[in-house]
């Protein structure tokens, strides 16, 4: 069972194991991290799930698609390492992942 490590925008860490093919955003949902939101519930919709994840992890992540591309452009302080966490479903060789949540509520 893969583990995530959050890191919410009050700089708590949470550490929380999920099952594989379940993504980052439901399991912060199911384990009630604060900051991500989810307002749209993983339809790449939002951006309110917008988090910044570890670069040691970037390369381990499936591409980016142009809606999910599309979306960050409407989230606040995008950066590079930037990705919607519904759209990054967990595997075992994602295990120990490193997400930092950004500010999703206004």
């Amino acid at each position: 069972m893969p583990k995530i490590s959050f890191l919410d925008p009050e700089g708590v860490r949470h550490e929380v194991h999920t099952d594989n093919g379940v993504t980052v955003m439901e399991a912060a949902v199911d384990n009630d991290i604060p900051g991500i939101v989810a307002e749209c519930g993983g339809a790449c919709a939002c951006a309110t799930c917008h988090a910044y994840i570890g670069d040691q992890w970037l390369a381990k992540l499936p591409e980016m698609e142009d809606m999910e591309d599309a979306m960050l452009d409407s989230a606040l302080d995008r950066q590079a390492n930037s990705r919607l966490t519904c759209q990054i479903a967990m595997t075992d060789e994602l295990d120990g992942i490193e997400v930092v949540v950004a500010h999703n509520e206004g």
